[in-house]
Formats: C-alpha cells, structure tokens, sequence
C-alpha cells in the first residue's frame, strides 16, 4: 500500500508538471520556438545521461536492435514535431487548443487501435470516437479553420506512443537515444543562429531558463516511470487528464485567451466524449487488464512523453 500511495503521487506530479508547462515556456521569449526545442533537445540529454550514471546502468546500450533504433529514430522524429509544436501553440497565445491536443489524444488512441491492431470497437467506444470527431468539427466552425495544433499535438503524440510501444524500451534509455539522434541537428541550428542565439546574449537567468528546459523535461517524465511502476495502469490512465484540465485552466484564468460560447460548446463534446470513454473503460475492467499487461512489460515500459 505505501508504494501504491507514492506511485499515485508520482503519477500526480508528473502529470500537473506538464500541466503547468505553459507557464515555463514564455519565460524564455525572445528565443524563438525552434531555438527553444533545440536548447530542449541539448539539454534533456544532458539531464538524463546525468540520471544514467547516477544509476550506473549502461548495459543497455548492447542490447539495442537495428530495429528498436529505427524505431526510436523515427520516435523521436515525432516527439520533436510535438515539443516544437507544442512550444509554438504556447508562446502565441494557443494554450486552449494545445489544451484541446491532449483531451483528444485518448481517443486519437482508440483510432489507431483500429486502424493499426485491427482492434474491435465497444459501441460505447464508437459513440466516444463519433463525439470526439463532431467536436472536432464545432471548433474547426468555431476557430474559423481546422484545430490543426490540436490535431498535430494528438495524432504526432499517439503516433509516438505506438513506436515507443513497439520499441519496447525503458523511459531514460529511450529518451536517451532520441535526444543523441536529435543532438546534431540541434546543434547544428544553433550554431547556424551565429549571433541570433540568446542563450549567450539574453544574461545568464535566460541562459539557465534554457537550461532548465532539459531538466524539466526530464523530470517529470521519469516521475511518470516511477507511477508506471508502483500503480495500475487504469489508474495512470485516469491521471492524465490532470495535465490538459491545468494547461486549459492556464489558458483561460491566466493567459486570459478568448473563449466564446461555440467554443466552450466543442469542449464540453469533447468532454462528454471523454466521460463515456472513461465509464467504459472501468465499467469493462480495464484495471484487472492492465495490470495483466503491467506484468508483461520490463520495468520502466510502457511510457508515455509529453511535451
């Protein structure tokens, strides 16, 4: 029970963290969205090699496939689209539709369930999926054009969460390998900024802003392995809407973007649409399954990233 209780506040950390992502982001403006995600992409290396030697575990490495590296290769293709993405929606004013993102990544899921695994939908998962989709299409009537940073951050976030599924691989080391394959080209880009780059230029708090991105993006990633680890999936699953109800609640109350009525109309579809796919998944058991799957699963898998 103890470790239960402190995976549940793992999980709970590591989820209002990236909830509150929104607020970390505009402090390192002037930089640019592109500037940030490779000084993100440099310094969240930096972090978890830091987390790997602490932990002396390097065995790893050997056991690596061909395949698992071209998964992870392609992995974090995905993930820096998702970070850049979401670090755009952020520093102009687009925290409510990257909000939107993550409330329609679970059902982005249930789609790639069908299409990918030929899985067979509950007519409850269909009435979720169908909801989802009109919602979809009230706030593309409601922005005045397709939601498509919401859209980017869901389907490149489930695409992610396939590979890395199919990788098989543990949190750190797998975040490992995506930030060495991301490494040089973000290098590269800074060193094509010449003089354009603030990390040298902006005093050394902005420096340090830009540092912190790594390790904020390391951190609670690895909190969210520790809950992985200590509680049932189900209960994981559940907990994941505390990062978009957060981002939404920054949207609103601080940033203070506009919220007209079509729009709050497309997210209570939304969230309608999250209520029944909830009440299906406990009313068909989906804890007992999960912790099946948990026992399948090498410790430190499966892992779920954000931005």
């Amino acid at each position: 029970m103890p470790e239960t209780r402190r995976g549940l506040w793992y999980g709970v950390a590591a989820y209002a963290m990236w909830g509150l992502f929104p607020l970390y982001w505009p402090l390192l403006k002037p930089s640019s969205a592109v500037e940030i995600l490779a000084h993100r992409m440099v310094w969240s290396l930096v972090a978890v090699v830091a987390v790997l030697l602490v932990r002396r575990h390097w065995t790893w490495i050997r056991q690596l496939t061909k395949r698992q590296l071209a998964l992870l290769t392609l992995a974090a293709i995905l993930i820096s689209a998702n970070w850049g993405t979401y670090i755009y929606a952020v520093n102009t004013g687009h925290v409510v539709e990257s909000a939107l993102g993550y409330f329609i990544s679970p059902l982005v899921n249930i789609l790639f369930g069908v299409v990918v695994f030929r899985e067979r939908l509950r007519r409850w998962q269909w009435v979720a999926v169908g909801l989802g989709s009109f919602a979809v299409v009230i706030l593309t009537v409601a922005y005045g054009r397709l939601p498509w940073i919401a859209l980017t951050l869901a389907f490149s976030f489930g695409l992610y969460g396939l590979l890395k599924k199919s990788a098989n691989v543990g949190a750190a080391e797998s975040l490992t390998v995506e930030t060495v394959v991301l490494l040089v080209p973000a290098l590269a880009y800074l060193a094509m900024l010449g003089e354009e780059n603030t990390f040298g230029t902006q005093g050394t708090g902005h420096a340090l802003l830009l540092v912190g991105g790594g390790i904020v993006t390391a951190v609670p990633l690895l909190a969210f392995t520790a809950a992985a680890i200590r509680v049932p999936m189900s209960i994981v699953g559940m907990l994941q809407y505390i990062a978009p109800v957060l981002q939404f609640l920054v949207g609103v109350l601080i940033a203070h973007e506009s919220m007209p009525a079509s729009r709050w109309a497309g997210f209570l579809v939304v969230w309608l649409a999250l209520c029944v796919f909830t009440w299906d998944s406990l009313r068909n058991g989906l804890a007992p399954a999960a912790r099946v799957e948990r026992e399948l699963v090498p410790v430190g898998q499966p892992e779920r990233s954000t931005t």
